[in-house]
């Protein structure tokens, strides 16, 4: 089985890399070369299974080189994340929606018809959201960030269903916990798990009362491989999957912290709620998709599993 992880030294792409060098197989078949795709490759692995291009993805040669060879699965994750989309428009429509188009062109005029995980985002729903989201809603983004991956859904199941690609997206919800970084809006989310954990206080800039939809990052991972290994007549249904979710709140999730790391976690927290980031990212009704459900993906189960797992090393 030859990988490739576009965007393979995020956040995400990170623990993914690590999951399949410790065996997790796509069809029942280990990963037997890895190609890591990033524009700064920071932490090499020494492990002969892989292989780095450092490279800008929006450039063909490196997308090309990227699958020099063969390729049988890619995963795309790399994007610019919305508050740097938004203060970058230029940026944002290079990384996810130009350099989307270029991978998928790629692997087109490469003719292996590999299967293609695109990262697609929950930034889709634009707010105001309605009552409840299901696998019916129909996505209206209000940030340049969603506006672009809605783009890439589309072009997915387009050349999936031309048969250039094996192409399924799945609409990633708020991963937690983050490093600290700059460029993403609901980072708070992140930063409220790890710094609370660690005995540090947080000023929360959303009311306690705000509701988010959470996954851990070993989980997001679970998801992803488990999106590569639907079966034909699953992706014949629908290519573009909604991810269950933890519908929680924010003092849910304090409480959740609380019980694992002691009850002077409650000391430590305040709140000081910026109404728009709260409108954006904690303002989330009730997600519903039981197809996904059907289908096999899942949630972390607990919120004390989603802060335990969201702890976890890669």
């Amino acid at each position: 089985m030859k990988v490739v992880v576009v965007g393979g030294q995020g956040f995400i792409g990170q623990a993914l890399v690590a999951r399949l060098l410790r065996g997790a197989a796509i069809d029942g078949r280990p990963a037997s070369r890895i190609t890591v795709l990033d524009q700064a490759i920071a932490q090499p692995i020494n492990d002969a299974r892989l292989r780095y291009v450092e490279a800008d993805i929006s450039e063909r040669w490196a997308l090309e080189h990227s699958i020099a060879g063969g390729v049988d699965c890619v995963f795309h994750l790399a994007s610019v994340p919305g508050g740097a989309a938004e203060r970058d428009f230029e940026l944002g429509m290079k990384v996810n929606l130009h350099s989307t188009v270029g991978l998928l062109e790629a692997l087109r005029l490469g003719g292996a018809a590999p299967k293609l995980v695109f990262a697609s985002t929950i930034g889709v729903y634009g707010v105001p959201l309605p009552a409840v989201i299901d696998e019916q809603t129909i996505p209206v983004p209000t940030l340049s960030y969603g506006v672009p991956k809605l783009i890439g859904e589309y072009l997915v199941a387009d050349y999936g269903r031309r048969g250039f690609v094996d192409g399924r997206s799945v609409r990633i919800p708020g991963i937690v916990a983050r490093p600290p970084s700059k460029g993403m809006l609901s980072l708070f989310l992140s930063d409220l798990i790890r710094e609370l954990s660690a005995g540090r206080s947080f000023v929360c800039p959303v009311a306690p009362e705000g509701t988010s939809w959470l996954m851990s990052r070993p989980c997001i991972v679970d998801n992803l491989i488990h999106a590569a290994q639907l079966s034909p007549a699953q992706v014949a249904v629908r290519r573009t999957w909604l991810l269950p979710v933890l519908h929680v709140s924010i003092a849910t999730v304090v409480e959740a912290i609380a019980r694992l790391y002691g009850r002077g976690v409650l000391d430590r927290i305040s709140y000081q709620p910026d109404h728009a980031l709260q409108a954006q990212f904690a303002s989330y009704p009730p997600l519903l998709c039981p197809q996904s459900q059907a289908a096999g993906f899942r949630d972390d189960g607990s919120v004390e599993q989603l802060v335990s797992r969201a702890l976890e090393p890669i």
